[in-house]
């Protein structure tokens, strides 16, 4: 690129940002004065915790956080540079191809990507419930709409009661509350549950090749209310299992955490959901958590990078840091002061695989 075509480029950025927040064509001096962070409900505390220190330590405006779902999240950060548009997307899952193509067609070039921490996607009940040892593939075989049937077909799941999925499981109706398809955490439980138990059932196993079709059956959760979206709203799961005896509920770790007077973890593959055995990777439904930063909006919004600074500070994401105490499982240091060095470089993502 010539050095006026940058130039022009550069300008056509600023532009956008000083656009009015109504969505006119306003001057800089319409422009936000304050972040603007959306997506992840299970992001959502750490950044609304992070918000308030920032808030309370810098003197400037309060950062607005709001919880849509990774999925809401990233679509609105995708639409576009400018100070209608979140300068940055919370989620529970890495951004995928799609949602990168979509920023880059909407004029969303740079967008850095930062780990925050880890988090793991529990399957919870109430205190006085039933306990549950699951195995991956008890996952797709109560959860899934669709089992393998005779002579390579696929039929309606059949299942009504754990027990039938698996004799070592209660006699207990399968009913759980989960997160929707907008959630990075519903997205999380299909790749890191639904998946991988999905291969460990021969029928399922043996479609593998056809990619699609094999997605299509590990992905498509039941609609005859054996699972039951429940919004995006994870402490609604947690109140609900306390009024409804007999199920089950998915979210993340960090509510568990909050919330273990009223609810407990199953165990999936023999493995309790600890902060130990999340940062080791040793249960299963183990994930990372990440905010995206459209580095078009550093220096533009006011205190955005020092927000993002905020975020991987030692007292935040660090051991024994206030984010910890909200439920969020810090990185090895190693990996923070990795996390560290991107966000101060503002260092581009690449193009996803998939």
């Amino acid at each position: 690129m010539t050095r006026g075509l940058k130039l022009a480029a550069s300008t056509a950025v600023l532009l956008a940002l000083a656009a009015c927040g109504d969505g006119g064509g306003g001057s800089a001096s319409n422009a936000r004065s304050g972040v603007w962070a959306a997506g992840s409900s299970t992001v959502f505390p750490f950044a609304t915790r992070v918000a308030e220190n920032f808030a309370r330590t810098s003197g400037g405006a309060a950062p607005r956080v709001e919880s849509l779902g990774t999925g809401g999240g990233i679509q609105a950060f995708c639409q576009g540079v400018g100070p209608t548009t979140p300068d940055i997307a919370n989620a529970s899952r890495p951004m995928k191809q799609s949602e990168f193509d979509l920023c880059a067609k909407n004029g969303v070039t740079d967008i850095v990507e930062i780990k925050i921490g880890f988090d793991g996607i529990v399957i919870a009940t109430a205190r006085n419930g039933n306990g549950f040892n699951f195995e991956l593939n008890d996952l797709y075989e109560g959860l899934a709409k669709q089992v393998p049937g005779p002579n390579g077909t696929f039929i309606a799941n059949p299942a009504k009661t754990w027990n039938e999925v698996n004799k070592g499981l209660p006699v207990q109706r399968i009913q759980v509350y989960g997160p929707p398809p907008t959630s990075g955490t519903r997205d999380a439980f299909l790749e890191l549950g639904m998946t991988p138990g999905a291969k460990l059932v021969p029928g399922v196993k043996a479609i593998e090749g056809d990619k699609e079709r094999f997605e299509a059956i590990a992905h498509t959760l039941r609609e005859d209310g054996a699972w039951i979206d429940s919004g995006e709203n994870d402490n609604a799961i947690v109140q609900t299992l306390t009024r409804t005896p007999g199920s089950l509920g998915v979210f993340g770790y960090s509510f568990l955490e909050q919330n273990l007077d009223t609810v407990k973890a199953e165990t999936i593959d023999g493995v309790s959901p600890t902060a130990d055995t999340i940062a080791s990777g040793e249960y299963p439904l183990s994930r990372s958590l990440y905010i995206y930063v459209k580095k078009a909006h550093i220096g533009v919004i006011p205190g955005l990078q020092q927000f993002v600074q905020e975020f991987l500070s030692e007292g935040a994401a660090g051991k024994g840091g206030y984010l910890a105490d909200r439920g969020l499982i810090p990185l090895p240091e190693d990996q923070l002061a990795a996390q560290r060095a991107v966000a101060s470089a503002l260092t581009p993502m690449q193009r996803p695989a998939k």
